[in-house]
């Protein structure tokens, strides 16, 4: 038994001496380590971030102005710089190195003739030669582009560049293209005219200031692209015209102003009270009196104030503001494009009717759409738009007389369709063919906080052959286009007719028409009379002549032209489709 406990102490102990001599070798191991990584630590030289050379360049010559070899006068400040540094920029090297008589003297002045350049401007562009960077602020972009380009900086002109695409917003855009027009920033002039494309119908509408800065070339530009988001239809861009023409007509007005904001409200409840119905918000009716109460027959483009402007209504799509009834009595009463070109409009639109019933063995009146090319489409097709802020099922049909087409869009889930919606019980006047041709290409864009583009689907110009109630697929949706959504259509519902008669604008126009010459559009608006017929004698249609009590038929006489009163009563259908979701 002591034999047994004696060979227990035994193990014992052998097993807490092998234990500890473990634990001492691994803590030796350790500091072996330890001492080792110390070793290197002191044997590697330390390091101390001291002013580098590119900063003290900059403090010592810039700043401090040591060892100057030229003095540099501008906008009645000097500098006190060196040659070698400027010599960076083209315009010094030239000057210093040339037979300039500068390149012997130690003071140059300069004279600034651009107004964008400013005296902090020409600090930062000087100061950049001294370093290897430059700060840009967005507020100081454009005069340290101005800067950069008189002096042929091209390294400061692509950074002032970057600044400005990652900017632009309804308070930039305008400055910004401005610039690159006048710099030949080529990228600058592309990413806001885009901007501009995406933006003008949905922003400067609410911010007349900003929009009665627009120039005509840009305004002109804008108008004729093809590529324009129209929201929500051509009428839309012709209300914004007239707002804009008025606002650069008018650069003391401001609509924006409390108590010219309270004046029009009292011209408004005025003109409201007189039974007077101008179809116009309160802000708007400054414009609209300024339009209507012209004591002339011809339309305002052919006034001398209005010359400026023609170019730019030449470019809007005047065949689309002829296929709604409110629209054209607006656009009669504003007088401001030529009756000329309406009436021309309105007969290419009768005579399209005409060919689509011509033609129904095959329901179209494209002959062969595939000759019709690109140019010829986008120079004449159709421009909608909507914005879809948030996910989910939509639905809506953009106003107007398509040609007996009820176009309605759908959106569902991550799919774009386009539906030829045909009841028997629908109020319009429906095309009866089986089925209609027409041409149509998408365009969906995402965009960011500032309203710049993220990304942008585009479809094909494609010919769709619609039954009744068909419905067809336009675009599937990319994965990278996210909420909110901007959609632009383009359609040619029937062949272009020839707008060269645009291209004059009469400066008369006949006020002694006969009732069979005025169009129907201006028949009857300032006569009263009963819906339905109190018998046979009086179902025909006629002009009531003067004040007189008694309707005779009569030709008009020649007359002022009188702001027009309308009655409207529109059906639950068409008021709640005009502008929102069906």
């Amino acid at each position: 038994m002591g034999q047994i406990v004696g060979a227990m102490q035994s193990n014992v102990a052998e097993a807490f001496g092998s234990r500890r001599k473990r634990r001492r070798s691994t803590d030796s191991t350790d500091s072996e380590e330890e001492r080792e990584r110390t070793k290197q630590q002191n044997a590697s030289p330390k390091k101390k971030k001291l002013l580098t050379t590119t900063q003290y360049i900059y403090k010592a010559l810039f700043k401090e102005e040591k060892n100057s070899d030229v003095s540099v006068m501008a906008m009645d400040k000097v500098w006190h710089l060196h040659k070698v540094y400027l010599s960076q920029s083209p315009y010094f090297f030239t000057m210093f190195n040339g037979t300039w008589k500068e390149a012997q003297q130690n003071f140059v002045h300069i004279k600034i003739l651009d107004e964008r350049i400013t005296v902090e401007s020409l600090d930062a562009v000087f100061g950049s030669m001294y370093s290897d960077e430059i700060e840009i602020e967005a507020n100081d972009v454009i005069p340290v582009l101005a800067t950069a380009t008189l002096f042929h900086l091209d390294g400061i002109i692509d950074r002032c560049a970057e600044v400005m695409a990652d900017t632009i917003n309804a308070e930039t855009a305008i400055q910004y293209y401005e610039a690159a027009c006048q710099y030949g920033v080529i990228s600058v002039k592309k990413s806001t005219f885009q901007w501009f494309q995406i933006n003008l119908l949905s922003i400067y509408n609410k911010h007349p200031n900003l929009l009665r800065h627009i120039s005509i070339d840009l305004m002109n530009l804008l108008t004729a692209s093809h590529d324009l988001y129209v929201l929500q239809t051509e009428f839309s861009l012709y209300t914004l015209l007239r707002t804009w023409m008025f606002l650069q007509l008018h650069p003391h007005y401001d609509p924006e102003d409390p108590v010219q904001r309270a004046e029009a409200l009292k011209t408004q409840e005025r003109l409201t009270n007189a039974g007077v119905e101008t179809n116009t918000p309160s802000m708007d009716v400054a414009q609209w009196t300024y339009f209507t109460n012209r004591m002339e027959e011809r339309s305002f483009l052919a006034t001398p104030e209005g010359q400026p402007y023609v170019r730019v209504f030449q470019r809007l799509r005047t065949q689309y503001l002829t296929n709604h009834y409110m629209d054209l009595k607006i656009i009669f009463n504003d007088n401001i494009i030529p009756k000329e070109w309406l009436y021309k409009h309105i007969h290419s639109h009768w005579d399209a009717l005409l060919r689509i019933d011509h033609h129904q063995e095959d329901g179209s009146c494209f002959r062969n759409p595939l000759h019709l090319d690109d140019e010829q489409f986008f120079e004449n097709c159709m421009r909608c738009g909507r914005l879809l802020t948030e996910p989910g099922y939509q639905k809506w049909r953009w106003t107007g007389f398509n040609y007996g087409m009820d176009l309605i869009l759908i959106m569902d889930s991550r799919r774009l369709n386009i539906r030829r919606h045909h009841r028997h019980e629908h109020e319009r006047v429906l095309s009866l063919q089986t089925k209609r041709k027409f041409m149509i290409r998408t365009t969906i864009t995402s965009i960011n906080a500032q309203r710049q583009p993220v990304f942008t689907q585009s479809s094909d110009i494609i010919t769709l052959n619609l039954e009744k109630n068909e419905e067809v697929t336009l675009m599937v949706l990319d994965p990278k286009l996210v909420h909110p959504l901007l959609i632009s259509i383009n359609m040619l519902l029937v062949m272009p007719p020839n707008q060269s008669f645009k291209e004059i604008v009469p400066q008369s126009e006949e006020s002694n028409m006969s009732a069979a010459d005025r169009p129907i559009s201006e028949i009857g608006g300032n006569c009263e009379r009963s819906l339905t017929p109190a018998s046979a004698d009086d179902s025909a249609v006629f002009v009531a002549s003067g004040d007189s009590e008694t309707s005779t038929p009569s030709t008009p006489a020649s007359a002022r032209r009188l702001p027009i009163r309308y009655n409207w009563v529109h059906s639950d259908e068409e008021a709640l489709c005009r502008d929102v979701a069906c």
